[in-house]
């Protein structure tokens, strides 16, 4: 399985996404946005795209803004057809807040942004640990009843739509996540991802893949190591799906 990590200026985390992907047996290969404006169609190489969480391009306008319009204004029909064929795409964190700002999520991407996400309701930047719930049977990069137990680490997570986008959202089986106990940023409903109508689609503010190793537990000291890491279980899911 062929994983696109797709780099820009600010990208951090496309390291740790890699080594998620590896760890299941999946290919990863880096590419930076300027190589992939370059010839979009490179996109159809892969199976995976896999947008990691950062500061793209220092969040100068908004988080995700400057390389959102560069995809959708550059590359809109190629991301549209690699969905089309099959493909399935990845936004954690900042990546979700660039799925977001282009329109492929929630979508369909003609209808352009919907949602946003925005500053946390605390004013500042949160970095902590969240219980995470699958509320959907949709998405293929998760199996509802699954819980995660995964970190935060953002300053605009705040999941914001109107009523009438939300309710299309949870009628249409497109919340995949759901913080648990204790919303950390003020996000609509509790939302913590969503997926697309193929649900191959996925956008989370979590990070799963700073969960892949039972020993990166917070607590694994006083509670024993687990057998399995969290958030691996997302990236095995994909290998599943992808398959």
């Amino acid at each position: 399985m062929k994983v696109l990590i797709l780099r820009s200026a600010g990208t951090n985390c496309d390291r740790e996404t890699a080594h998620a992907f590896s760890l299941v047996g999946g290919t990863p290969e880096f590419l930076h946005i300027n190589e992939l404006l370059a010839n979009p169609g490179a996109l159809a190489n892969y199976r995976v795209l896999a947008l990691p969480g950062g500061f793209s391009y220092g969040d100068d306008l908004a988080a995700g803004r400057v390389l959102a319009t560069e995809m959708r204004m550059k590359m809109l029909p190629e991301l549209q057809a690699f969905v089309a064929d099959g493909g399935m795409a990845i936004g954690i964190c900042n990546g979700f807040q660039v799925l977001a700002k282009t329109g492929l999520l929630p979508g369909p991407a003609e209808n352009g942004q919907t949602i946003t996400l925005t500053h946390n309701n605390s004013h500042r930047y949160e970095d902590s640990w969240v219980d995470l719930e699958v509320t959907s049977d949709k998405c293929a990069w998760t199996r509802k009843g699954e819980s995660y137990f995964v970190p935060i680490a953002h300053a605009e997570g705040k999941l914001v739509a109107s009523d009438a986008t939300l309710d299309a959202l949870e009628a249409n089986d497109q919340v995949v996540f759901k913080y648990a106990g204790r919303n950390p940023n003020g996000s609509h409903r509790d939302i913590a991802g969503i997926c697309d109508e193929t649900g191959r689609v996925l956008g989370l503010m979590p990070h799963p893949e700073r969960h892949i190793e039972p020993w990166q537990h917070p607590y694994w000291t006083a509670a024993g190591l687990a057998t399995q890491a969290d958030g691996l279980r997302l990236f095995e899911n994909a290998l599943a799906s992808a398959h």
